[in-house]
């Protein structure tokens, strides 16, 4: 073989190689990344949920916690780019993203368990769905309310009991359950959504015996360290620490609790949209739906879910949610930036 042969050959071969493509021992598996709620849920979905759903798709999943909001602010900062794939938020902060163009629409062809989710957790044009029922109430230190004889509380006035000073954490604004304080206490002054003002001067007076506002959602170490006795919280987080064997108890307080509906959203433009959209489908699924019962505590949103009717009693059950107060999100959100502002200056600095 001459040498102008032999180079005419290895060219042809190099370019066969280019339009095969270069061999690889095996393709890396794709790995779907999830903003999500911290703590307790963390460790529920990291359990039930995620190694089957990784082991169907044959992928890999990165979990990212955080609050609702951190979640949002994560998708605003790289909307250019998007690095997030799957965000689980709350309902409100949820209606915020709509808003800013950050989700996708759900695709029926793939998550084809839509039309069994009950009304309460569909949202509008299907932009992401209601994958858990919850609500918003008072959570106590059983313990500690016997021992110091105060009466378990009913309402949210209780939580101005001078024996409670320096001994309750209040969640911040920035997250769901402060903001859920302040409607509730916005109802009991006579005020709503639309007249807020009862709400700070009823939050204030809670907030005179806080120890600390969190910004997390999860409280759990501050009732384990005994920093705190009382708290405004969710039901679900509540059932997390009380299966640990910590005395505690969930309220749904006398002036009505507030529905909390957890949302799984796609991302608009998602790295891996496709799975992304499956994994929807699969939180959807009776299974998982019931899994998620189980392990945290979560109503399901997916009618014909049986549960056993210990663990029934324990949840937000579909017959309750009807009994929840509902909330204007659309009036909330056009405020929530002004009354975080006035609730750094008035609560959290006072």
């Amino acid at each position: 073989m001459t040498p102008r042969t032999l180079t005419a050959g290895l060219l042809a071969m190099a370019l066969t190689l280019t339009a095969c493509g270069a061999p690889t021992p095996s393709a890396a598996p794709d790995t779907l990344v999830i903003a999500g709620y911290g703590g307790s849920y963390e460790e529920a979905f990291k359990q039930s949920v995620i190694p089957d759903f990784e082991k169907s798709c044959s992928c890999k999943v990165t979990y990212i916690a955080g609050s609702s909001t951190d979640t949002v602010a994560k998708l605003k900062a790289q909307q250019g780019a998007p690095q997030i794939d799957v965000a689980l938020i709350d309902d409100g902060v949820q209606n915020q993203a709509v808003q800013a163009g950050l989700l996708a629409k759900l695709d029926p062809k793939t998550v084809t368990n839509l039309p069994n989710v009950i009304d309460i957790a569909r949202l509008p044009d299907d932009v992401g769905v209601g994958f858990s029922l919850n609500a918003t109430g008072i959570a106590y230190n059983t313990d500690y309310y016997a021992k110091n004889g105060l009466p378990a509380p009913k309402k949210l006035a209780d939580l101005e009991n001078a024996k409670l000073k320096g001994k309750l954490v209040m969640p911040s604004i920035t997250q769901t359950y402060g903001l859920g304080a302040l409607l509730i206490a916005a109802k009991v002054g006579g005020g709503s959504e639309q007249r807020i003002d009862p709400g700070f001067a009823g939050v204030k007076k809670v907030a005179a015996n806080a120890v600390t506002f969190d910004t997390t959602a999860d409280v759990s170490n501050y009732f384990l360290q005994g920093q705190a006795v009382a708290t405004v919280w969710g039901n679900s987080r509540v059932q997390m620490l009380a299966k640990k064997g910590f005395p505690i108890e969930f309220v749904y307080p006398e002036e009505g609790a507030l529905p909390l509906v957890a949302t799984v959203n796609v991302v608009n433009k998602a790295p891996h949209a496709d799975l992304a959209q499956k994994f929807v489908n699969k939180l959807l699924e009776p299974a998982a739906q019931k899994a998620m019962a189980e392990s945290n505590f979560n109503g399901p949103t997916v009618k014909g879910v049986t549960l056993d009717p210990a663990l029934a009693s324990l949840v937000v059950g579909q017959d309750r949610a009807a009994d929840l107060r509902k909330l204007d999100w659309a009036v909330i959100n056009k405020n929530r930036s002004a009354w975080t502002d006035r609730w750094n200056k008035e609560i959290e600095t006072s």
